[in-house]
């Protein structure tokens, strides 16, 4: 053998010798545009792949596994090699139809590895990375293979490990229900069980952390399990007969998303969610109108009416003109009225398929009430209860929503008040999923929006379809009347907006004004009335409904806020808060002019001092100062409100003094 051949075949050896390693031992990462945030991704000997994340050079996501089970197909959880990947960058910006932003910016790096296994059947899979200065969205997507077609997913390995034990915010998963209306504990990570998203953690060191999922699209909503050794592993929920997933080749994961934060508030001001959704489907989204409304509701919680037929029903004609005269003098865009269709009587929450979406009561003229509203420049808004019946509700969609659209309704408020979805499947499994977006789809081809209740979470699909407007997810104003343990707490919504709000808008329906109703139950308002104003900017909804009975807010100069107070932002700042205790939150509106400010405590009293340099330097202002009155306390006397009025400017500083649950609401008006 000649020297050249040789020193060839030598050569060939080290190169297929490199190559074997460069699988196992490669270490593939990318930085955050900001190079705060770090993504490393490896294989481990065995060709499991592994990531990592680090934040301004501490570690944050230790070493964790990712991969997938199958019923009927091998896993795929290691034995892989890289076979290529590819680092981009993007830095672009869009504009929302609303939001609590009205222009989001799109900074981020991406990198895909594409996976196979080495030996086998040598399937494909790529995980693609996107790291932005608020942190890491990541999802799996399975190519189309001739060794991968239809699959059934029994399991997701995804994990979530921390370097050491932190505090976590969470509510768990169905024990209490099945659409998140629990109330949030805090607890260290090993006194958890399984656990929904989003999950907020505070670390050893003073950071924040948020771990939950982007465009959960035709798959099954991801809950976390603990699994030891301060570890969450991803849970994912299953359909009835067990399988979690079915699926079909190409198809892609939702994106798990972590929210890096240095404080509290910069969880709330993240656009990760948002970032990691598809571009609108709908193109004219003229139609898309947000806005304050009230309703025929707070009163079949308080039994003044009942939501069925008979002498107390609530949803006549009569009761419905005297709500809509009532929006119309006070510039409220319009009235929801449950209770209107056929269905209602009996134990309607045990058999949702008595419900009919195109039948009224005979007492309730939907074409008189339509013609009536709009004469008044009033929309009427639609509900649809579903005892969660989903497809006796998606047999009757499509005539249900025509004849909505017929009589100029605009939006609807769903509800699935059941334990299951069609008596066996859970609001937030795959099927759960596919029903929702059914419906959303639908409602936008008759140009409807949608309120949903009783849903499954929140993944920011509200940037893809601008018509899902809002939705529950939580506990809201109602269990103030009807909870066994008395009613939501006051520290209920200091927490709120760095957990269940994390996912998306929520219907909470704050603006109580009245607190001497009498309850079964002993359930009362646990917040002054000056909370209830400051709710309107904590709480984000791009509708917001004025809760109370009208005539609660009859000749209630405080009543002036909530008719001023807009729904939808163009910037959001959080000028200081402590989960669980107090918040403070500040917004301008969207016509770029005027600001709004929100403060809200718990159930201890405390002075705020609050700085005004969020505002321009070259204007002067004038506050208009909704605040607690002498003696306010939310058990005793939860009535007095203050109302003041000041100059001010940037240079500005203003003591708040809140009351026990209690808040402070202010309107900053620009001086031209």
């Amino acid at each position: 053998m000649n020297f050249k051949i040789q020193t060839l075949y030598i050569l060939t050896f080290f190169v297929i010798i490199l190559n074997s390693c460069r699988n196992v031992d490669e270490t593939l990462s990318i930085s955050s545009p900001n190079q705060k945030n770090q993504l490393i991704f490896s294989l481990s000997e065995s060709g499991a792949p592994e990531y990592q994340l680090n934040s301004n050079g501490n570690s944050i996501i230790t070493r964790s596994k990712m991969g997938f089970e199958f019923v009927e197909n091998q896993k795929m959880t290691d034995g892989f090699k890289i076979i290529n990947s590819e680092i981009n960058s993007e830095d672009t910006k869009w504009e929302q139809p609303w939001g609590e932003f009205k222009i989001i910016k799109n900074q981020h790096t991406k990198l895909t590895v594409h996976l196979q296994e080495i030996s086998g059947e040598k399937r494909l899979v790529d995980i693609i990375f996107k790291v932005f200065n608020d942190g890491l969205g990541f999802r799996y997507h399975f190519p189309e293979q001739p060794n991968l077609n239809e699959v059934k997913i029994s399991n997701e390995l995804t994990e979530f490990s921390f370097p050491e034990e932190h505090n976590v915010w969470w509510i768990p998963v169905h024990s209490d229900n099945s659409y998140y209306e629990s109330l949030y504990k805090k607890s260290p990570i090993s006194k958890t069980d399984t656990i929904n998203t989003p999950a907020t953690f505070e670390t050893k060191d003073g950071m924040y952390l948020a771990i939950h999922e982007a465009n959960l699209t035709d798959f099954a909503s991801m809950t976390l399990r603990y699994s030891g050794q301060n570890r969450f592993q991803s849970e994912l929920v299953p359909w009835a007969d067990g399988v979690k997933v079915y699926a079909k080749t190409p198809f892609n994961t939702p994106w798990r998303t972590i929210i890096v934060a240095e404080n509290p508030g910069e969880l709330v001001t993240s656009t990760l969610m948002l970032n990691l959704n598809e571009a609108s489907e709908i193109e004219d989204v003229s139609w898309i109108e947000p806005s304050k409304y009230i309703g025929i509701w707070w009163g079949m919680h308080l039994d003044k009416y009942t939501w069925g037929s008979g002498e107390k029903h609530g949803a006549t004609t009569k009761n419905t003109k005297e709500y809509i005269d009532f929006a119309a003098e006070n510039n409220f865009d319009g009235v929801l009225v449950e209770g209107w269709n056929i269905g209602w009587d009996g134990d309607w929450t045990s058999d949702g398929t008595s419900f009919s979406f195109t039948q009224p009561y005979p007492d309730f003229d939907i074409e008189d009430i339509s013609s009536y509203a709009a004469k008044k420049g009033v929309r009427l808004i639609g509900h649809h209860e579903t005892a969660g019946a989903a497809t006796h509700y998606e047999i009757q969609l499509e005539d249900a929503f025509e004849l909505y659209q017929k009589n100029g309704v605009n939006a609807v408020k769903t509800g699935y008040v059941n334990k299951f979805l069609d008596k066996k499947e859970w609001h937030d499994s795959q099927f759960g999923v596919r029903h929702y977006r059914k419906v959303i789809e639908t409602a936008a081809k008759y140009q409807i929006m949608i309120d949903n209740h009783e849903p499954v979470k929140g993944t920011g699909l509200q940037r893809t379809y601008p018509n899902l407007m809002t939705q529950e997810g939580a506990r809201g104003q109602e269990y103030n009347a009807w909870s066994k343990d008395g009613g939501n707490p006051p520290e209920h919504t200091t927490i709120l907006p760095f957990t269940r709000m994390l996912s998306g808008p929520m219907d909470f329906t704050p603006g109580n004004f009245g607190f001497d109703y009498k309850s079964v139950q002993g359930a009362k308002v646990q917040t002054t009335v000056a909370k209830q104003l400051a709710l309107y900017v904590v709480l984000f909804s791009p509708l917001q409904m004025a809760s109370d009975l009208p005539e609660n807010y009859v000749d209630k100069p405080a009543f002036k806020f909530i008719k001023d107070v807009p729904t939808i932002w163009s910037e959001t700042k959080v000028i200081d808060a402590k989960i669980g205790e107090y918040v403070v939150i500040a917004r301008k509106d969207w016509k770029e002019k005027n600001w709004y400010l929100g403060a809200i405590t718990n159930s201890d009293s405390r002075n705020l001092e609050i700085s005004f340099s969020f505002l321009d330097p070259t204007k002067k202002y004038t506050a208009e100062i909704y605040t607690d009155g002498q003696d306010a306390n939310y058990k005793t006397n939860p009535y007095p409100v203050a109302i003041s009025s000041q100059i001010i400017n940037s240079k500005s500083n203003l003591n708040l003094s809140l009351a026990a649950g209690g808040g402070t609401a202010i309107k900053i008006s620009l001086i031209e």
